[in-house]
């Protein structure tokens, strides 16, 4: 985002705000004065919210380097290869919060020198990332991809998404999704993440999965048509095979195909497209079947139609969510 009415010496000065404002905001000893001013500066002009957000991307990727031990010389800044404000933003972070990993951090493996942030909202969505690698995003998806020196990191931090990476056996590709991981070096796959729920399906390739990087090892290999899927908590993940009618990528289409699931199965899949989850009031509702193609964009009118379809009538919780409840069977008559 950029204004035109600005010259870049403005432009650079609310960058460098910014960045002051996250190192405030993030500090022990900031004020209830500060907080107020912060409030009052963000809302002054869209590109502060702007730069804001761009410096919390750049913040979380900060937060996870190493703290160095002793000084680097000579205190050259190491050139990344970022657009100039990207490369401003990190910079400025960096320079104010990690200042000897600002000068050293990408021969040291500890800051990228490419970072990009995707979203999907309402439609489907293709990008392509700084090493050539292709992803797909469904709706209400969101990730960050961080280019480092001994590795290509990707966070999905919702949704789902198919990836088709580049191959590269020196910088592997990895995704983390909830407490887990994901390496590879080049392949085919789709990462599905909901709430504390990652469902992984391997098309091409192979990979490493991992349910929690507090574990030790790289995690279990798939290899075509096998899925893992893990919770957050679990120590590793649980493995299993798809078969030719697997429909994980029918999204790609534009389509949900539950395939007789019980709802306590099919209600992630549906609750991901919708800002209100659906519920179930309990253990028998749970077990009811469900099964049809659905288009991704019409899924709050499935939500609507349940009770149409199943022995099942809608109610509300205390929190506006819808709650399905399963209508009694009537004893019969002796």
């Amino acid at each position: 985002m950029t204004d035109n009415s600005l010259s870049q010496a403005q432009d650079e000065a609310i960058t460098d705000a910014a960045a002051h404002w996250c190192m405030r905001l993030h500090a022990i000893d900031c004020t209830a004065e500060e907080r107020l001013a912060f409030e009052q500066w963000h809302d002054a002009h869209p590109l502060h919210a702007f730069e804001y957000e761009a410096m919390l991307e750049i913040w979380d990727v900060a937060g996870g380097l190493p703290q160095p031990t002793t000084l680097v010389a000579p205190m050259v800044r190491a050139k990344l290869a970022m657009p100039w404000r990207t490369f401003g933003i990190a910079a400025t972070v960096c320079a104010m919060a990690l200042p000897l990993a600002a000068y050293s951090g990408w021969n040291l493996g500890w800051l990228p020198n490419s970072y990009q942030h995707f979203e999907a909202n309402d439609n489907v969505r293709q990008v392509t990332l700084s090493d050539g690698s292709q992803v797909e995003l469904n709706l209400g998806s969101e990730l960050t991809f961080s280019n480092y020196k001994d590795q290509r990191r990707i966070t999905l931090k919702k949704g789902e998404a198919f990836f088709s990476v580049s191959h590269d056996t020196e910088h592997p590709f990895i995704v983390k999704a909830a407490e887990g991981r994901i390496r590879v070096t080049g392949t085919q796959f789709n990462v599905w993440i909901y709430e504390d729920q990652v469902r992984v399906n391997l098309i091409e390739g192979s990979v490493l999965v991992s349910s929690n990087d507090a574990v030790a090892g790289d995690g279990l290999r798939l290899e075509p048509a096998m899925q893992a899927s893990y919770r957050r908590g679990d120590i590793t993940p649980r493995i299993s095979q798809t078969y030719d009618n697997d429909n994980s990528q029918a999204w790609r289409s534009g389509k949900l195909v539950l395939d007789d699931l019980v709802l306590t199965d099919a209600l992630p899949l549906i609750n991901r497209y919708l800002s209100k989850p659906v519920m179930v009031a309990d253990h028998s509702t749970g077990s009811i079947r469900i099964g049809g193609i659905y288009n991704i964009k019409e899924l709050n009118n499935l939500v609507a139609s349940l009770p149409k379809v199943l022995p099942v009538y809608l109610t509300r919780n205390k929190d506006g969510n819808p709650v399905l409840n399963s209508i009694p069977q009537q004893a019969p008559k002796s």
